[in-house]
């Protein structure tokens, strides 16, 4: 799923207002997935639920019917292996198991976008792996100074390069997938890498927003794409993390639109103070 426009929409402070509420939504449909993930449970009752508090606020999920094959779900639940874009169905969650939720909402068209990646509870530490919590932590956290980087950067490359400074080297950095722009559409340009580049790539303004979303693996970050034209996995298997949130740039700095706080509890420990539009 990547931008399809090369022009960068510069919003309002309205259009921002807007954007907060699709935000809300997703941050919603993903707090019911997180409470009702447990073993036993389906990827397909999952999605069922994200479906249900989307619509239930008078909003469209973003990734149904997305794209060429149609994504035939409201979410992306991808487990273990799985880097991103997995496909809802009958597969059941296992104690252990490292999982990540992608999901979108459309609400007076404008986009939320966000994911998060976690580990389905076990109840004997036997089931737990170390490595697995490390992974998480450390793809979460580098979402976070990605983010931080908005409110120091000049440029759109400062949030690759500040992603990889924390990565440093203790996972692998998956580059053939990214972030991107979001706003009437759910993926606009520009491309947001995660890793450091020598392009000078466009400025960050006021009015930008964005969706910043690391891939780490344990592993090694080389992916394929499965045969349903859709689930992204590991080329050696190994696991993976996923985390998202969709931020805009004002002019008083970053605002995290899918946090409920804005990201002011995250980025505060970063040295970043946020201050949200009035309403």
């Amino acid at each position: 799923m990547r931008a399809v426009s090369e022009r960068i929409e510069v919003k309002t402070p309205e259009q921002i207002r807007l954007m907060r509420r699709a935000g809300l939504v997703v941050a919603d449909a993903l707090d019911a997935v997180r409470a009702a993930l447990r073993p036993g449970v389906t990827t397909l009752e999952l999605d069922g639920i994200a479906e249900h508090v989307i619509r239930s606020a008078d909003a469209t999920p973003s990734f149904l019917g997305y794209g060429h094959p149609p994504f035939p779900a409201s979410t992306c639940i991808s487990v273990n292996d799985e880097v991103v874009h997995g496909i809802p169905g009958p597969r059941l969650i296992r104690a252990g198991d490292v999982v990540s939720v992608d999901c979108g909402a459309i609400l007076s068209g404008w986009h939320g976008d966000a994911a998060f990646t976690t580990i389905v509870a076990p109840d004997e530490a036997a089931d737990a792996d170390p490595a697995d919590d490390t992974l998480v932590d450390i793809t979460e956290q580098s979402m976070w100074h990605g983010i931080a980087a908005i409110a120091d950067g000049h440029r759109l490359v400062d949030i690759g390069a500040a992603i990889e400074d924390f990565v440093a080297g203790r996972f692998g950095i998956v580059e053939d997938y990214g972030g991107h722009g979001i706003g009437t559409a759910m993926h606009e340009a520009p491309h947001v890498v995660n890793y450091r580049t020598r392009a000078r790539g466009p400025k960050l303004k006021p009015g930008i927003c964005l969706a910043i979303e690391p891939m780490l693996t344990i592993g090694e970050p080389e992916t394929r794409v499965q045969p349903d034209q859709w689930t992204v996995v590991t080329v050696d298997g190994s696991r993976a993390a996923h985390w998202e949130h969709t931020v805009a740039l004002t002019d008083r700095g970053p605002w995290v639109l899918t946090a409920r706080d804005g990201g002011e509890h995250e980025l505060k420990m970063l040295g970043v103070k946020v201050v949200p539009l009035s309403d």
